[in-house]
């Protein structure tokens, strides 16, 4: 990674866990649906960046969210999991031009972003919250905290990817 790069994603780690941590933990609709965009940074962490690097990223990151949350390590397991699976990912997302190397989410089309960004999030909150609630006779609660507030943090990290993406003309 260029110093430049460093720089934006050391900004990047900082201001999604202030606007997790003071934002939207706060925020709790109908009991269960507490939005979480922070896992944004590892689905926009550049993809020439070394993979180990990112998971010991997702690592600080997880336990960052999880000493301000007191929720004993379930954010950091969550976001190691999602950034080992990204490669497989992005591959299924976005095809030939992630094998090429030739990919950049913010300039992808619409529908494979959709794609990348839903089946990421499902996954990393389908983990957090079996781990959370760790119990079987509980799977109902599971997938529908795993559903509804995936579909809550989906909708504010394709926002906030359209808001925050440099178009190239």
């Amino acid at each position: 990674m260029q110093s430049n790069e460093t720089l934006v994603n050391i900004v990047r780690f900082i201001t999604l866990v202030l606007v997790q941590v003071l934002i939207l933990n706060q925020v709790n609709l109908a009991g269960y649906i507490n939005p979480y965009l922070y896992p944004l940074f590892i689905l926009v962490f550049p993809l020439t960046g070394n993979k180990s690097l990112l998971i010991l990223i997702s690592f600080a990151l997880g336990l960052t969210i999880d000493m301000f949350s007191d929720s004993g390590g379930v954010h950091a397991a969550a976001s190691i999991f999602i950034a080992w699976v990204r490669p497989v990912a992005l591959k299924y997302s976005f095809g030939v031009s992630y094998q090429l190397n030739t990919l950049k989410i913010s300039t992808a089309p619409f529908s494979q972003q959709l794609i990348y960004i839903f089946a990421m999030v499902l996954m990393h909150h389908l983990v957090l919250f079996s781990m959370e609630i760790f119990n079987v006779n509980q799977i109902l609660l599971i997938l529908k905290s795993t559903l509804f507030t995936g579909i809550f943090s989906g909708i504010l990290m394709v926002f906030s990817v359209l808001l925050f993406s440099r178009k190239s003309t």
